[in-house]
């Protein structure tokens, strides 16, 4: 019996919700059984054959790779529902076959098998309901001779068979042989599979099923394989493949069926696999067993040789495929190199004074020149700089990031602003002929435009040559909770809580989390109960649950990209690779990532306000009319008043800043490089901030070396001085030694390079101490540090959105309203406008558009009142005091679609409108429905046609209004004197005065109705814009405040450094990131009447604090204030808690009730128990009754809620 066996029909974990493994697992244990091939086949995907096709080279095997598609039905059937989540119950019952591609001796070589494979499961794909592919035997038919049709027992004739239908089985295979043009005795493409589950682990049906295929097959002369329809690598596979079945056909799951429902599956040796052939045979009643199943692993192993790819060869691994130069209107690619070559000369020409480059320039880009030619890239960088163009033809916004900012041939055709020259950035750290993949280049666009410039992209190269990308989203612990919970039945209120406890973490990490974090710990999630449910939630780590458009990679590739890559529609109708970005570089196509940056359209925005508002047009990447030195910029960044500002709005940035006072683009391009998880790890800012401000010297550490370091204070804070310090102490290039900087990744790797790297700087003569001190800086660089490149693309943005906030702020403020590019909520940049003289304008169905404006409210200010200052002479007092005198003449505008329920057509419906006479003119015409026009009355919308307080008289005109569109309650008005009018009128009063939570009719004078208070109003504004418009949301809290003693954020500068304190305010931001110790601190952002403050918690407080941390939303904080620099300052928190309770203590027993709650709530049982005694208070007490306010937790978010990237 052949001990050699090859698994043909293998699911990975990129079978969403049904493969266990990764394609890496199956593969080392399929090499681990000394097997020569194995197969990929995913359902109704090539997701995972990219990385599945890499691991067999690694270990030797020869991949096969095919689909598990899934068949669509003959007729269209009936959907049962299930109680699990409320939805239908998932049907399975289609038919499934699986395809592979042949190899080169299965007459499928050079990529032709592969291609075929692709082409199918994309035209599948193409056809049918986005998410649920289904084939055709037709379409199976039109891949050619160049696959293979393997069918199974889930096939239509393996459930003939199942069902012992023998006529109609053999009536189905004959009716493939005849679609597939194979001929009885003939096989070739059609192959029949027998599934092994077999005794002990398998059941008599699926013998007999078996058995009665191999007959089949027999009969017509085809060949058979035998397969174990693997989903996992190990037995114990079967729990998580239970849960994944039970999650995927959203059914219950009781856990003592957990390991009991799947039966087989694992990738078993090639010994278990010959005794499952032997079995068969001898259930089969062959006349000679042993034979027949040799002849079947034999005929197993013939289709593997047959259907064997390279990964080079066939799929085309380490290859190149860039758009043809034609495409780009070059004969071919020495035309494109020439053309390449004339458009950078002419470009650094025009760049520089009377023409003329100057020696260095030219030298450096001769040096680029020659290494795109050598590496035949001319078309990679036409292509992006076409891309480019496409987008500034369009009026949009474009700047390149990343390593690419580091090439003056980028900085030439228009891709990237920097100056590399002027920053001492490196070509090396980006592209180098010494590095085998293609260099990366990504460019940052409008957020706003970013799908109509994907439109551009594809009419521009054809949909032939381009497509976006796919990412696979993987379990985290809060999507396995979800899934776990449900198929567990908890109830889904719990499941929600559950959920919503535990913070962005790998679900791996579910246990350990509810040990270490006291917040879970109070909410109860170490419940024993729960232990279960969370180590199923912890095996389910990682694994793929749905595939999705990558937010920004888009391939750009030759006519031959579908022959490469699987396709498929996306949600939002674009084509998508089945590859994720790490597939499409290691495939060698052409990846641009067009990043949709808010920050970008915010600008726009902000550019366009500015021109619509005083006719003055900005060009942001005009250094004549932004100069890079402004010194009211600079004063303005070292103020801390940065909120709004692109990379320097965090309280962690804030803070640096404060310390650092930047005053130069440089200045920037470090502050960004030194505010990163590894050098704050590694604590580079220390040292670097003591030299900066004189208080120590700067440590260089060599000579040689300073050049290299000055800028940084002898700090190693930049990838491109790790380069410049290797090239300088051994002698070699910068290409050799980024190549050195990017081996030290690795532990095995910065071996390597130590010994290689000493015994070459022995020969400079740096040996003893000396090369000791400078190893010891590389090598602990290794793990940190920051591109310099890609901090100065960051920086240009970064200075760019100062500039506007220092010089047209009012504008500024409302583009990142309209934008929402950072991480504070808005009503916190609303406060910011106000703070710095800004008038905040509620939303007005006459004067709001869909997106933020402004409105002049004041006289500008007068000309010598902000006269031209000396570069660096301007404070940061001054630049405040500045920015003030150019904010008060101006007033924003809240935007139409901030309203809940309005979205951008409806707001562009009522703009069009505009101007509306009243309620019922704007009622007739704007056609918005009636739950939406109570929230604009709410949020004061109308207020320009009644005062604010008689916001409730509108509503109830409103009412009248929606009764007479109804004909039949017009026909009721009408009959005005019957009783049943009455009736009508009687239960409308009730039904006014139940949505509006009036006390009784005749409580009041006139109408009836009173007049909506200010802490209402507020209250409404919160629940439908987010927004505190009429007042601040601290306001009712200002009597505690007082009481307490409070120090309002304005005045925490004047505190000495120590001061203990107390402050409070609305949680606008809560941040866990990493920090030098590797324990966990929480960073809170505070927002009062006066600004933001912001608090740190160390672990010593968090357990006492964190039954309020995270679950309230306003807070009191006591701690003590540190002093960083000339502006930076916060607290270090040392206790925190609930407001809410206190402001309730404080009206219910005056000032001793409120200190006796106080005393109270310092133990975290108390805490608890006042908030939730506040909360029943709230919702008995008629005093408490529709007021969000004082309220533990509002109606509507306080907190950020930014709907995608704020950047990064």
């Amino acid at each position: 019996m052949s001990a050699e066996f090859a698994h043909l029909h293998v699911a990975s974990s990129f079978s969403l919700q049904y493969g266990v493994s990764s394609p890496q697992e199956l593969v080392d244990r399929a090499a681990a059984w000394g097997q020569s091939h194995l197969a990929l086949t995913d359902r109704d995907g090539l997701y995972g054959a990219v990385r599945f096709a890499q691991a067999c080279s690694g270990a030797g095997l020869s991949p096969v790779i095919g689909v598990d598609l899934t068949m669509a039905h003959a007729a269209p059937r009936q959907r049962p529902r299930s109680a699990v989540r409320g939805g239908q119950w998932v049907d399975e019952s289609h038919d499934r076959i699986r395809v592979l591609a042949a190899g080169r001796e299965g007459g499928g070589g050079g990529g032709v098998g592969w291609a075929a494979l692709c082409r199918l499961v994309s035209r599948v794909h193409a056809v049918g309901e986005r998410g649920a592919p289904r084939a055709t035997p037709e379409m199976v038919a039109w891949a050619g001779p160049a696959v293979r049709v393997l069918l199974g027992p889930d096939s239509d004739v393996g459930r003939a068979v199942l069902a012992r239908h023998r006529d109609r089985a053999r009536s189905l295979l004959a009716g493939w042989c005849e679609r597939l043009g194979v001929a009885p005795g003939e096989g070739g493409r059609l192959v029949v599979e027998l599934v092994a589950a077999g005794t002990p682990a398998g059941t008599e049906g699926c013998t007999e099923q078996a058995v009665g295929m191999w007959h089949l097959a027999e009969e017509l002369g085809l060949p058979v394989v035998l397969t174990a329809a693997v989903r996992h690598t190990d037995p114990e596979g079967v729990v998580v493949a239970d849960v994944l079945d039970a999650a995927r056909r959203r059914v219950l799951l009781r856990p003592e069926q957990l390991g009991q429902r799947t039966t087989h599956g694992h990738l078993a040796s090639s010994v278990a696999m010959a005794q499952q052939a032997a079995w068969l045979a001898q259930r089969a009643g062959f006349h000679s067993a042993s034979r027949a199943a040799d002849r079947l692993l034999t005929s197993t192993l013939e289709v593997a040789a047959e259907c064997a790819l390279s990964a080079r060869d066939d799929l085309g691994i380490g290859a190149v495929h860039l758009p043809e130069p034609a495409v780009l209107g070059f004969r071919d690619s020495a035309d494109a190199m020439e053309g390449l070559v004339h458009r950078c000369r002419g470009a650094l020409a025009d760049r520089r004074p009377g023409g003329s480059a100057g020696r260095e320039a030219e030298d450096r880009l001769e040096a680029e020149l020659a290494t795109i030619r050598q590496l035949g890239y001319p078309t990679y960088f036409l292509t992006v700089a076409r891309v480019c163009e496409l987008i500034r033809s369009m009026g949009g916004r474009v700047a390149a990031r990343g390593s690419g900012a580091g090439s003056l041939v980028n900085h030439l055709l228009g891709i990237s602003q920097v100056d590399p020259l002027r920053h001492g950035l490196l070509m090396e750290r980006f592209c180098s002929v010494l590095r085998a993949e293609l260099p990366d280049i990504d460019i940052d666009v409008e957020s706003a435009r970013r799908t109509e410039i994907y439109e551009r992209v594809l009419e521009d190269f054809g949909a032939d040559r381009v497509t976006c990308v796919s990412m696979m989203e993987t379990y985290r612990v809060r999507h396995a909770v979800r899934d776990v919970g449900s198929v567990l039945g908890m109830p889904p209120q719990e499941i929600d809580a559950l959920a919503k406890a535990f913070p962005h973490i790998r679900a791996r990490d579910a246990r350990s989390a509810v040990r270490e974090l006291p917040e879970l710990r109070a909410a109860g999630l170490d419940a024993p109960r729960l232990q279960r449910m969370l180590e199923l939630v912890e095996r389910l780590d990682g694994l793929p649950r749905h595939v999705a458009l990558h937010p920004c990679g888009v391939v750009l590739s030759n006519l031959g990209l579908h022959d490469r890559t699987p396709v498929e529609r996306s949600w939002m109708g674009f084509p998508m690779s089945q590859f994720d970005k790490d597939d499409v570089e290691d495939m060698g196509l052409l990846k641009l990532d067009v990043l949709g940056i808010r920050m970008q359209s915010a600008m726009a925005h902000t550019v366009d306000l500015v021109e619509s508002t005083t006719g003055v047009r900005i060009d942001l990447d005009d250094e004549e009319m932004i100069p890079w030195d402004d010194a009211e910029t600079y004063g303005l960044i070292a103020s801390t008043r940065t909120l709004g500002c692109f990379q320097i709005e965090s309280p962690g940035q804030r803070e640096l800043i404060g310390k650092f006072g930047p005053r130069s683009l440089e200045d920037l391009i470090i502050d960004i490089s030194l505010f990163r998880p590894g050098p704050v790890k590694s604590d580079m800012v220390t040292p670097f901030l003591a030299a900066r401000l004189g208080w120590s010297e700067p440590l260089h550490l060599h000579p040689a070396l300073t050049g290299y370091l000055r800028s940084t204070e002898g700090v190693v804070v930049f990838h491109e001085q790790v380069l410049q310090i290797i090239a300088a102490t051994t002698g070699v290039g910068l290409a050799h030694s980024d190549e050195a900087r990017r081996a030290m990744g690795t532990p095995q790797g910065q071996e390597q390079v130590e010994r290689w790297w000493r015994a070459a700087a022995a020969l400079q003569g740096f040996t003893g101490e000396v090369a000791d001190r400078i190893w010891e800086v590389l090598a602990s660089f290794a793990s940190f540090g920051f591109c310099k490149a890609h901090a100065a693309a960051f920086a240009v943005p970064t200075y760019q959105s100062a500039w506007l906030k220092t010089h047209y702020p009012a504008h500024f403020l409302a583009g990142v309203l309209t934008h929402d590019p950072g991480m504070y909520p808005k009503r916190l940049i609303l406060d910011d406008a106000r703070e710095l003289g800004v008038t905040v304008l509620g939303v007005d169905v006459n004067a709001s558009g869909v997106g933020y404006g402004v409105e002049r409210v004041g006289e500008p200010p007068l000309l010598g009142e902000l006269s031209e200052r000396a570069p660096g002479e301007v404070g940061a007092e001054e630049a405040l005091a500045r920015v003030r005198q150019r904010a008060r003449p101006w007033g924003v505008r809240v935007a139409l679609t901030e309203v809940k329920g309005l979205g951008e057509d409806d707001a562009r419906r009522v703009v069009a409108g505009q101007p509306y006479t009243s309620v019922a003119d704007f009622w007739h015409r704007a056609r918005v429905e009636r739950p939406v026009v109570e929230r604009m009355i709410l949020a004061g919308a109308f207020d320009s046609f009644a005062a604010p307080e008689r916001r409730r008289d509108l509503l109830v005109e409103l009412l009248e209004l929606e009764r007479w569109r109804d004909p039949r309650q017009r026909r009721r008005r009408e009959r005005s004197v019957s009783g049943r009018a009455a009736q009508d009128r009687a239960a409308a009063e009730q039904g006014v005065q139940s949505m509006l939570d009036l006390p009784a009719p005749g409580a009041s004078a006139g109408s009836g109705l009173p007049p909506m208070t200010v802490e209402e109003r507020v209250a409404h504004e919160l629940e439908v814009l987010g927004l505190d418009v009429s007042a601040h949301v601290m306001d009712p809290h200002l009597p505690t405040l007082r009481a307490l003693g409070v120090t309002p954020a304005r005045d925490l500068l004047a505190q000495r450094s120590g001061a203990e304190v107390l402050v409070a305010g609305v949680r606008v931001a809560t941040q866990t990131p990493p920090v030098r110790s590797g324990r966990r601190v929480v960073f809170v952002t505070l927002n009062d009447p006066t600004g933001a403050s912001d608090a740190t918690f160390f672990e010593d407080v968090q357990g006492s604090c964190a039954p309020v941390l995270f679950s309230s939303w306003f807070l009191l904080v006591r701690g003590t204030v540190r002093r960083a620099g000339a502006r930076g300052v916060s607290l270090r928190a040392t206790g925190a808690w609930e407001l809410t309770a206190l402001t309730d203590a404080l009206r219910v027993g005056g000032v001793e009730g409120m200190h006796a709650a106080w005393a109270a709530a310092d133990s975290h049982s108390a805490v608890r128990g006042l908030t939730q005694q506040t909360h029943d208070a709230q919702v008995e007490g008629e005093e408490g009754r529709g007021l969000p306010l004082r309220s533990g937790v509002p109606s509507r978010k306080l907190w950020h809620s930014s709907p995608g990237s704020s950047g990064w």
